[in-house]
């Protein structure tokens, strides 16, 4: 019995041993990170280099893509020599690979999209947005008599952060137009009709004014706001599709934090005055001002996660590369060395040297997609390392335009967040989404 377990031990720990080689082992490594799915741009060649002493038949579409510049539907491949795919035309096919032709060996969903190419900004830019609506910012009570007070816009369920789109059917979003119609509904003893937006709902309320004797006028109890207004940073102009994006977050209401539901706006030409240095606790800022009589540079149409989108009707100038390059899906951003393009003195955009440290794995959009450190001493000289206004400053790695900056981290102003620029390019309305590719059959 002793013989039997003693070698049943040896037979065990060998067979553990060899397993442990085997899944450690070079080709078993390189088959488990073959991708299963693959996307591309149009005229951008992917090279594969995954080294497995492997002899296989492979088949795809060849009007969406070409393996080792083979135009037949299928081909044969040596995987112990990189694979290169040179795609043709935007749309989805899969590149079957099987062993002796017959057993299947490995499938990749291969999605080409229209090439695409942008031009890096970094300027800084002035915004001007004006809301859909009125902003709700705050309640104040109204001295109705001696010694009582009320707030309207209290009592008709108004909330920090609502948007009223609409008072007695109209559309409205000028804060001067408000006080006559509270002095006019105050006088004829009916209330306001509101259609408020919260979130993504509407509902409907009705606002009674009451009469301030201290001010003498007809009041609703609410502090409100129409527009806004900063700076911040330009990350990319598309000129082929002349559209622009810039700061990689959303524009938030100061008061509330809500994300401001934008009617219109305009960027314009900014200039750095000079810069707050970021330390530990107390991040820095960018101060800059509109450039007198400067020409807008484009409209606000859109106000989301990732920051401000609309048309760019005049090119922006002091571009440190006036040329488009390609960009980088969120799957192809690496951690490692890149650069920043920022302003830190007057209109002249600069690179600076960057580490990204950190890189989320996202198939969806989603914020923070990057934890970037600024690595470039005459930067951290300068700054202390990310500031204020420094938001939509273009990530560039390897040639490639890859996101932006987003936030600095408050107790270490040298790092901070970025996000990928495919979401941005996505709200901008200018890369197709997964879905918006046409399939095409092997």
């Amino acid at each position: 019995m002793n013989r039997k377990s003693s070698f049943r031990r040896r037979f065990g720990i060998v067979l553990v041993l060899f397993l442990i080689a085997a899944v450690t082992s070079a080709p078993i490594r390189h088959f488990a990170a073959f991708p299963n799915e693959l996307r591309l741009f149009e005229g951008q060649v992917k090279r594969l280099d995954y080294a497995m002493p492997v002899h296989a038949q492979g088949s795809l579409d060849p009007q969406v893509a070409a393996v080792n510049g083979s135009a037949a539907s299928k081909f044969q491949v040596d995987l112990n020599h990189p694979l290169s795919i040179q795609p043709k035309q935007s749309g989805m096919t899969e590149l079957k690979l099987r062993l002796f032709g017959r057993i299947p060996f490995k499938t990749v969903k291969l999605q080409v999209i229209p090439d695409l190419r942008v031009i890096p900004g970094g300027q800084t830019i002035g915004v001007k947005v004006k809301a859909a609506g009125i902003m709700v910012v705050g309640h104040h009570l109204v001295q109705t008599g001696s010694d009582s007070r009320v707030s309207p816009g209290e009592d008709a369920k108004l909330k920090l952060g609502d948007l009223i789109v609409s008072i007695n059917g109209k559309a409205l979003n000028d804060v001067k137009k408000v006080a006559g119609l509270a002095e006019q509904a105050g006088k004829s003893g009916q209330p306001l009709k509101l259609v408020v937006q919260r979130g993504k709902s509407q509902f409907e309320t009705s606002l009674a004014p009451a009469f301030d004797h201290e001010d003498k006028a007809w009041r609703l109890g609410l502090y409100i706001r129409d527009s806004a207004a900063g700076v911040g940073t330009l990350t990319f102009y598309a000129p082929d599709q002349g559209v622009y994006g810039a700061l990689g977050h959303v524009i938030t209401d100061m008061d509330t934090q809500t994300p401001i539901s934008v009617g219109s706006g305009e960027i314009l030409q900014s200039n750095v005055t000079s810069i707050s240095k970021s330390q530990s606790g107390e991040p820095g800022e960018k101060r800059a001002q509109f450039v007198r009589e400067s020409k807008t540079l484009g409209n606000v149409e859109r106000n989301t996660s990732f920051g401000i989108f609309g048309q760019m009707t005049e090119p922006p100038g002091h571009a440190l590369n006036p040329e488009p390059v390609p960009v980088s899906f969120a799957e192809e951003v690496q951690e490692g060395p890149a650069e920043i393009w920022t302003v830190v003195n007057g209109q002249k955009v600069e690179r600076f040297s960057i580490q990204i440290v950190h890189v989320s794995k996202q198939t969806s959009p989603a914020t923070k997609g990057m934890v970037i450190r600024v690595t470039d001493p005459k930067l951290l000289e300068r700054t202390g390392g990310i500031v204020q206004g420094m938001s939509g400053s273009p990530i560039l790695q390897d040639g490639k335009l890859v996101g932006a900056v987003t936030h600095v981290f408050v107790n270490d102003p040298t790092s901070g967040y970025g996000c990928f620029i495919e979401w941005m390019l996505q709200d901008a309305g200018i890369m197709l989404k997964p879905d918006q590719v046409t399939s095409k059959a092997v």
